[in-house]
């Protein structure tokens, strides 16, 4: 017997629409929902063990996997089954995590996944716009603890009218791609890249999106209610003790204030903290620390918050010594590494990242092969984040969800500044050598040097900053605060990083912990950020002003060219091997593309070399070359035979051609070497398709003045008055009986 189902519609308010269905699949979840739009259908399911972890924090899975068998595909490469997530899976599931994670209680910490699977896929719809909205779903139909329903957005901007979550093809034409996560009254989380938008345009998308959202959490609300909500389950919560944080609190909070307000350096900082935790500590029994020894650390923790917050508040100052729109110190360099193609060094404080940038063909353009999409990147960068970058020594277990997503928001930062004429395929890696504060922002400012250091013709220098804000929602005080630290981070209600050029936004990334920030706070964090913003560009200039005109001697020069369709394969040769031995030859690197439309094929030529380089172009030219007929053309001779020279043409290596030895001179030649000899070089005239031979011919004799008294032997008549053997004439053929007839 099929169960009730239980389904909510939410319509796109342009002929589209977004159903949440509940009770057919996944029914031993503590919480499913099938979500749909188009043929995309999403399933979110919901579990949470009931006993509580021995853990300090959340131990919350979230995993977003896109089967191959919902666009009726085969996963590639020899392992027939999907296996680690991609990096575009892995960016799905940090959108959605970022969203849910401050939702849950502080002291909850049992075990809870989130999943969510693409099972039918749809051309016309992107399914990580939707991945947020079905884990909300799900989890408002659980028991867990969890404050409040949430909805993400994608935003587009199509000739000036925003759209939620555009279809791929609509991106492609929209200068805004954002994805919003917010609750009803509070936006919580923002991504994406722009087309170098102004700060107002960026909050009018917000806004924009925020609403959409609005109605996606009421039909939530909606499908909960009918479904039957779930009493919310009992947990053993955390112990409090005030009046134990009320003494953790005064031994503790002036001490921290004056180290903080010291404007130290982030070592010389956080042993000054350490010191006085200890301290505190040390005024207790080992009893006492045994039975609440893990209170005293947490209440430690929120006086330290509590005063450097304060401070920030009372006296806009930093931990550092900074004021609230101060950049710490900044200095540059290009070209550090000698053997790269590009590299750049940028240090801003305690903060720097090592950037290099390696030219290649289409043939290292990065492959992209999900369900949900096939294409490939001639851009892309890689970033990462080792552990003595923080004075830490940790396992190494791979590349890092944390360093896949800001690997990201980088390359989206400058993505949009590679020329569209750009020949190269283009990667950027970012080593981070130190961090105290936005790795990734440095990561942008060192793309940029080390991309301009490369020859690479950027259309305009990208800088970013991390924001980060302070508030008091009693007082109603706020600071804004330009290029956070990582305390900073940690402590404050607002992080946000923004890139983009001296006339806009190319990308940011926004995290906001506090509840109704209104539009008017966030577009002066917004206008605060691009005076930042400028001011570091201004510091990138000053190292390298533009991009170098030319790739450096030992990085490849790269050449292309189109031929037609038909020349292609001459030009690979049988078993490829005219291209590989020509690749030989030159030491270059020749890849053939065809071009889709035109069916024509696009050759790029790599190499160090300018004449490597120029001998593949000679030889492509070679291998079309097509002669006039009329014109003259200069030929060397290579091969004697009895009845004639094979020529080739000087300006079109390894074309040749048979001058006959009717074709040398005008007199009779009786030896070909009697006129020509190998090795010799003359003009020959191109005559055009032979009517007879249907082959070129070539004549010397015609370029050559005739002898005096030379007379041409009359051509051959067709009547040739031969009798019976001329079928044409002298005889009737109707006159002939059949051979059958004859006796």
């Amino acid at each position: 017997m099929i169960p009730e189902v239980f389904k909510e519609v939410i319509d796109l308010g342009d002929g589209r629409e977004i159903s949440i269905e509940t009770g057919k699949l996944a029914k031993q979840a503590h919480g499913s929902v099938v979500v749909q739009s188009g043929k995309c259908m999403l399933l979110c399911t919901v579990v949470s063990n009931y006993e509580q972890k021995d853990l300090p924090f959340l131990p919350l899975t979230v995993d977003y996997r896109e089967k191959f068998a919902a666009s009726g595909r085969y996963p590639g490469g020899f392992f027939k089954r999907e296996a680690r997530p991609s990096d575009g899976e892995i960016l799905t599931m940090r959108l959605v995590d970022r969203v849910l994670r401050p939702l849950f209680p502080k002291d909850y910490h049992a075990e809870t996944q989130v999943m969510i699977q693409l099972m039918s896929h749809d051309d016309d719809v992107m399914p990580d716009a939707m991945a947020g909205l079905a884990a909300s779903a799900a989890i408002q139909l659980s028991d867990f603890p969890f404050e409040c329903a949430i909805s993400e957005a994608r935003v587009g901007r199509v000739n000036g009218e925003f759209i939620i979550n555009p279809s791929r093809s609509q991106l492609l034409e929209s200068d805004i791609d954002m994805i919003i996560g917010a609750s009803a009254d509070s936006v919580m989380m923002v991504e994406g890249e722009m087309d170098e938008i102004s700060e107002e345009d960026m909050v009018e998308a917000i806004k924009f999106a925020h609403e959409a959202i609005k109605k996606q959490i009421d039909a939530q609300m909606k499908l909960a209610d009918a479904f039957g909500r779930k009493e919310v389950r009992e947990y053993e919560q955390a112990s409090e003790d005030k009046e134990l944080e009320k003494k953790i609190h005064e031994l503790a909070y002036d001490r921290v204030y004056e180290v903080a307000k010291a404007g130290s350096s982030k070592h010389e900082r956080s042993e000054a903290f350490a010191s006085i935790k200890e301290d505190i500590k040390a005024g207790y029994s080992e009893e006492e620390l045994e039975e609440k020894g893990d209170l005293i650390s947490d209440y430690y923790r929120k006086a330290e918050k509590a005063a450097i917050r304060d401070l920030t508040l009372n006296e806009s100052q930093r931990l550092d010594g900074r004021k609230t729109d101060e950049i710490r110190p900044i200095w540059c360099e290009v070209d550090y590494l000698p053997s790269t193609h590009g590299s750049a060094l940028f240090t801003r404080g305690e903060t720097q990242a090592l950037a290099t940038v390696t030219l290649g063909t289409s043939r290292e353009a990065n492959q992209i092969d999900m369900p949900s999409y096939e294409g490939e990147e001639t851009f892309y960068l890689h970033y990462n984040f080792p552990p003595f970058c923080t004075g830490e020594a940790r396992p190494i277990r791979g590349t890092s969800r944390r360093e896949i997503g800001h690997g990201n928001l980088a390359q989206r930062a400058l993505k949009g500044m590679i020329p569209d004429d750009c020949p190269y395929t283009v990667r950027v890696v970012s080593e981070v050598l130190e961090s105290n504060g936005s790795s990734s922002m440095a990561t942008v400012c060192a793309g940029t040097m080390g991309l301009m250091d490369a020859g690479v013709q950027l259309k305009k220098p990208v800088s970013g900053i991390a924001m980060g804000m302070i508030s008091d929602g009693d007082s109603g005080k706020y600071a804004i605060l330009s290029d956070i630290l990582g305390d900073e981070d940690h402590l404050g209600d607002m992080d946000f990083k923004v890139t983009g050029t001296a006339d806009g936004i190319t990308a940011c990334q926004m995290d906001i912990k506090v509840k109704g920030l209104s539009y008017e706070i966030l577009v002066k964090a917004l206008q605060q950020a691009r005076d930042g913003r400028l001011h570091i560009l201004e510091k990138l200039t000053d190292a390298i002003a533009e991009p170098r005109e030319d790739v450096k001697p030992h990085a490849p020069k790269m050449v292309t060219t189109v031929i037609p369709n038909e020349f292609i394969g001459a030009l690979i040769g049988p078993g490829g091997k005219v291209i590989q031995e020509l690749q030989k030859e030159t030491d270059t690197t020749i890849v053939i593309n065809e071009d889709p439309v035109t069916e024509e094929g696009i050759v790029e030529i790599l190499g160090t070399n300018q004449d490597g380089i120029d001998a593949v172009l000679a030889k492509i030219d070679s291998l079309m070359f097509k002669p006039e007929e009329g014109s003259v053309y200069e030929v060397k001779v290579i091969k004697m035979l009895d009845f004639g020279a094979v020529v080739e043409y000087t300006d079109a290596p390894g074309n040749e051609i048979l001058l006959h030895v009717s074709e040398l001179a005008w007199e009779r030649t009786e030896n070909v070497s009697d006129v020509v000899n190998m090795g010799d070089v003359f003009d020959v005239k191109y005559m055009g398709i032979d009517r007879r031979t249907k082959k070129d011919r070539v004549s010397r004799k015609v370029l050559q003045p005739k002898p005096e008294g030379f007379k041409e032997r009359p051509p051959r008549s067709n009547d040739r008055g031969r009798g019976r053997d001329d079928r044409r004439g002298g005889r009737d053929n109707r006159d002939r009986k059949p051979r059958r007839d004859r006796d």
